[in-house]
């Protein structure tokens, strides 16, 4: 059991006044977590997807996932990463809208939450292939909370199409 937490960018990020590309903002934000109280433990190889629904419309995303360690409960960890995105200039507007940085938490210590606010595991990560590739890499052992299959079997019923494009790039951190 452990927090993972799923991070994602497509756009540049402004940040403490310097611009920064995708892979740079990824990377300070682990760093920028660890001073909010959100030590990451693990990290994933970087992974370049398609953006999506439609990949010729914007850029393609850079995605990683993150064990992390802290005293914070569910929703103000919730908290805590959204005031992190803004920091980064992401602002909400239209879903799947390009990002300067998207952090989601995937699975809190096998907790199952349904709240206005959030949903535990996170509602659309097992179909999601920039989410489960990274999530392997760092947590092979890991279980889906509620029907308590394995990481490979989720990854086993992915289509051919949302794996295929997906390319590991170098170390997040």
């Amino acid at each position: 059991m452990g927090i993972y937490l799923a991070l994602g960018a497509n756009q540049d990020a402004v940040f403490d006044g310097h611009t920064l590309p995708p892979a740079r903002s990824l990377r300070e934000a682990c760093a920028v977590l660890d001073g909010a109280g959100i030590h990451v433990v693990k990290a994933s190889h970087l992974w370049q997807s398609p953006a999506w629904p439609d990949p010729g419309a914007q850029p393609a995303y850079l995605n990683a996932v993150v064990a992390v360690e802290t005293e914070s409960g569910p929703e103000d960890l919730l908290a805590k990463l959204n005031r992190i995105e803004a920091l980064f200039g992401r602002r909400r507007s239209v879903r799947n809208a390009p990002r300067p940085l998207d952090i989601d938490i995937l699975d809190y210590e096998g907790r199952m939450i349904d709240s206005p606010r959030l949903s535990l595991p996170h509602p659309r990560m097992l179909s999601r292939a920039f989410v489960l590739l990274p999530l392997a890499e760092i947590a092979p052992e890991w279980r889906d909370p509620i029907k308590k299959r394995a990481i490979t079997d989720w990854i086993a019923r992915l289509p051919f199409g949302d794996v295929a494009p997906l390319r590991r790039l170098g170390a997040l951190i």
